[in-house]
């Protein structure tokens, strides 16, 4: 069996998030006991501005077993087209990126819509990285992959 791991869930132990570092640890862990680990590349470089250098990266990685599985012509051809479609029905409408839910917000002064681009090509590739080379994603942003990769098997602390 084969795990992808969104960035959130490392940033969660490397940074620490108080609130969520136990449950990202715990999950990493039973996870790499279940198979194999892996990161894309863009979650890699992700993870490098948390590191003094490309050697510490790599030490992280090789001490939680994590490998690094690069990006398919097959994958980047998934991303780009549901972030086609995404950036297609892109409205001025917030979303959150753990249960989904979309709300807008207008500006008190001028009552103009707020927007906020939340998602650009590398959350695709990331998604669809983990749809083509992993059986599931271990994140915390299951809003997003529920509406752009509704076919990927997303695990988080519900499933531990």
């Amino acid at each position: 069996m084969t795990t992808a791991i969104d960035t959130n869930i490392l940033l969660d132990i490397l940074i620490p998030d108080e609130k969520y570092i136990l449950q990202s640890k715990i999950l990493v862990e039973k996870y790499k006991e279940m198979g194999k680990l892996l990161i894309c590349e863009i979650v890699y470089s992700e993870l490098a501005s948390q590191f003094p250098s490309s050697k510490d990266l790599e030490r992280f990685l090789d001490d939680t077993g994590i490998q690094i599985q690069p990006s398919s012509r097959i994958s980047l051809s998934i991303a780009g087209e549901r972030w086609k479609e995404y950036a297609l029905k892109r409205t001025n409408v917030l979303q959150c990126s753990g249960c989904g839910k979309k709300l807008s917000i207008s500006c008190p002064g001028c009552g103009n819509t707020i927007s906020h681009r939340q998602h650009i090509i590398s959350d695709f590739i990331i998604g669809a990285n983990a749809l083509t080379h992993a059986d599931f994603l271990l994140s915390r942003d299951r809003g997003f992959y529920k509406t752009h990769f509704n076919d990927l098997v997303v695990k988080d602390k519900d499933y531990l």
